[in-house]
């Protein structure tokens, strides 16, 4: 049974061995292919030095360059409260916003100045009692010597027994009245310029009087002191508000500021390019940074820019980011407001900061991305092969980064990332750019 189906299975077998060999014996051999090397097409760029001027990026908030906070001077109930003075208004400078109360103060200042006037009227008054005095002194001066006079003569005269001695009594005694009639005038007029200087004080004294209620009397008028956009209001009409007490809090529209903190290692640059030598310490540093272009964008919106310059930069680095905050003022941040399409620059708006500078010397520079392993770049050597160089870098920006060693001007460097890159790969330009 078994011997019948093996030879069953034979004919096939047979068959199927004699076409393999028939196809084997008809094909032709295979082709030889020479091996040759491999190719790849990449971005290029041929270096040569050329000049960048230093570009430093930051964040910042928006905060106004001034703000006013308007307390109560005097108490009094608030009789006037202008019809806009409410959030988010804007109300130009010297605008009356509140009025309080000033009856009493108005009482008070008329008060002051009557004082001040019956003390003037005073002080004339003893001007005048000054000059009677003096010339009364002079005339009870003048019956003194007559009496001095007659006082010798009837003193010889009853010496010589020719007058009672009474009669020398009585003019004694009428001469000695003068002595103390001219002695009382005299101490009267050495008093007047004590009383002069004190009632001088009292008027010095009513003056600042009169100044005071001049002043609380100004006071119930509470007026912009530029132009503001109200914040917060936190008085209402006929409110009485005490002395202290806080009335209004708002922003100056002038001009806005931003702190925006810049890396550290990138701000030398920018320093460098702007002073070129300069002694900061004897050299107005608001001048030397007008070289700085500052410019603003909203980060929600790039299309929002806006135009400041760098005032000052702060005295101290930031302890955490370690960055240098540097101070951008911005000119009318409302004008030209146009919203949607155009912003006013307002306090709390989280803004990029973009520093440039003069461009510096000559430097060869290339792509970041052109960078790999953090110091190598690939090449395309004469031959147009791919060679590795290390190089030394400068510094980073934007995308770019300066080369201080390793390429020379003329080279060709790859732009792409190549993988696997093998060195000796034929690489074939896709763009050259300058």
């Amino acid at each position: 049974m078994k011997r019948s189906r093996i030879l069953r299975l034979l004919p096939p077998l047979a068959v199927g061995l004699g076409i393999a060999a028939w196809l084997i014996a008809g094909s032709e051999p295979p082709v030889r292919v020479d091996g040759g090397v491999r190719s790849v097409t990449a971005r290029t760029q041929i270096v040569e030095p050329r000049q960048v001027s230093p570009m430093l990026r930051g964040y910042g908030t928006v905060r106004p360059a001034r703000s006013w906070q308007s307390v109560a001077e005097v108490a009094g109930a608030v009789t006037y409260r202008h019809p806009d003075l409410e959030t988010g208004k804007i109300i130009p400078a010297g605008t009356r916003v509140l009025t309080i109360d000033p009856t009493r103060h108005e009482f008070a200042l008329r008060q002051a100045e009557a004082d001040l006037a019956t003390l003037a009227a005073e002080l004339n008054q003893l001007s005048v009692e000054a000059g009677n005095t003096d010339r009364i002194l002079a005339i009870e001066r003048e019956r003194l010597d007559l009496a001095e006079t007659d006082l010798e003569r009837i003193r010889a005269l009853v010496g010589r027994g020719a007058a009672p001695q009474s009669r020398l009594d009585e003019q004694e005694r009428a001469t000695l009245q003068l002595r103390r009639t001219v002695q009382e005038l005299a101490n009267t007029l050495d008093l007047l310029p004590v009383r002069q200087a004190r009632l001088k004080a009292q008027i010095a004294r009513a003056e600042a009087a009169l100044d005071r209620a001049k002043r609380d009397l100004a006071s119930t008028h509470i007026e912009t002191p530029f132009a503001v956009r109200i914040g917060k209001v936190h008085v209402e009409l006929h409110q009485f508000v005490t002395a202290g007490g806080a009335l209004i809090t708002a922003d100056g529209i002038d001009r806005a500021e931003v702190t925006a903190q810049i890396p550290i290692e990138a701000f030398p640059r920018l320093v460098g390019a702007v002073t070129d030598g300069i002694d900061l310490e004897t050299t107005d540093q608001e001048a030397v940074f007008a070289r700085v272009d500052a410019r603003l964008r909203l980060v929600s919106d790039q299309g929002q820019v806006w135009q400041g310059r760098v005032i000052r930069i702060e005295n101290a680095l930031d302890p955490q980011a370690r960055s240098v905050p540097v101070v951008i003022g911005i000119e009318a941040p409302y004008e030209g407001a146009h919203p949607p399409m155009r912003l006013p620059l307002v306090p709390n708006m989280y803004v990029e900061v973009v520093l440039s500078g003069p461009p510096g010397p000559p430097e060869i520079t290339v792509p970041a991305n052109a960078v790999h392993d953090g110091d190598t770049v690939y090449l395309r050597d004469d031959q147009g092969l791919l060679s590795f160089r290390h190089i030394e870098i400068g510094w980073r920006q934007d995308g770019i980064v300066a080369v201080t060693a390793g390429l020379a001007p003329g080279d060709e460097v790859i732009l792409d990332d190549i993988v696997p890159a093998l060195p000796g790969l034929r690489v074939v330009p896709a763009k050259t750019t300058p």
